[in-house]
């Protein structure tokens, strides 16, 4: 009923690699926005980043990520590419070249690309969070808590990636890897529908009936503009997310998803959900539209062909 197209996972490492560089600055700013304190708005949050720390407190934790989230979206834009395919030829009957996509078929693929992502990229996010994260201070991270419950901590928590990776399994076991998961899935599997299906439809919509594929520009405005809707929807579900994995640097809060969402509720009310829903919708444009358009470009040149084809 049709063979695996590896093409997809190489075409997809590509994108990710790309959409890494261009979007870890503003990762980082989101990512203190939503589990850090005392960086007030986007603007504000830049500025001391950028005193604290200089530009490169912007690039914390990016090594890790570019080498992993590469390979990360390699499997999720292979995995989405080639369900979509194959549910759209088994329900053809026959394996065409290009079979007909309905909304049902994006709609599970999508899901399905949404479920392996957490699988891969929960530890991913894990540790890039918790080296976003370790720069801030002890005292500040913990504004609330008996000073007695725990010492003060001057050194950062983790020397890099493998120092940290090496500590959580230590302390936690490989279960730590995955804290946050929960949430990560109720992110990523809505995330992906409102990801990959605008892509589609709108790439699909801004192409001439003429031209045979999407053209460049078309790939980048309409993956731009889905990873701003993709993200900026994902907002409320990525704070509770982005706490839970920035949890336990020092000493753990939250005792799972439900009390995250309490517990942060009841300090900071309702809006605390919507931190960072600015630089995420931000964010996610050049990100995306860097995304799709490494992978379907990458893709064109693999494959040999002379039109931008969608995933």
């Amino acid at each position: 009923m049709g063979s695996l197209q590896l093409e997809d996972f190489a075409a997809g490492w590509i994108g990710g690699a790309a959409s890494v560089i261009v979007g870890h600055p503003l990762d980082t700013v989101k990512t203190r926005l939503q589990a850090g304190v005392g960086y007030g708005n986007t603007l504000s949050c830049i500025r001391m980043v950028y005193r604290r720390e200089s530009v490169f407190g912007f690039f914390k934790g990016m090594s890790f990520p570019l080498a992993s989230i590469a390979v990360y979206n390699s499997v999720v834009f292979g995995v989405f590419s080639n369900t979509q395919r194959f549910l759209s030829q088994h329900r053809c009957g026959e394996p065409k070249a290009s079979p007909p996509r309905t909304l049902s078929d994006l709609l599970l693929a999508s899901m399905v690309a949404g479920v392996v992502s957490v699988g891969l990229g929960g530890p991913v996010d894990l540790i890039k969070i918790r080296l976003q994260m370790q720069t801030q201070p002890f005292r500040d991270a913990n504004l609330g808590l008996k000073s007695k419950a725990v010492a003060p901590v001057e050194q950062p928590a983790y020397q890099g990636p493998v120092h940290c990776i090496t500590t959580i399994v230590r302390n936690e076991g490989l279960a730590g890897l995955y804290r946050g998961a929960s949430a990560m899935l109720l992110r990523d599997v809505p995330g992906y529908c409102l990801y990959f299906i605008p892509y589609v439809f709108l790439s699909e919509w801004i192409t001439p009936e003429a031209c045979t594929g999407p053209s460049p520009c078309a790939v980048w405005l309409a993956g731009g503009m889905a990873g701003a809707i993709s993200w900026g929807t994902a907002t409320p579900m990525d704070v509770v997310k982005s706490r839970l994995q920035a949890d336990g640097v020092y000493l753990n809060k939250y005792k799972g998803v439900l009390d995250c969402i309490s517990q942060s509720y009841q300090k900071e009310g309702l809006k605390v959900f919507f931190r960072g829903i600015t630089v995420n919708a931000v964010r996610g444009f050049p990100m995306s539209a860097a995304m799709f358009l490494g992978y379907e470009l990458s893709l064109q040149a693999i494959r040999g062909d002379h039109a931008v084809t969608s995933p």
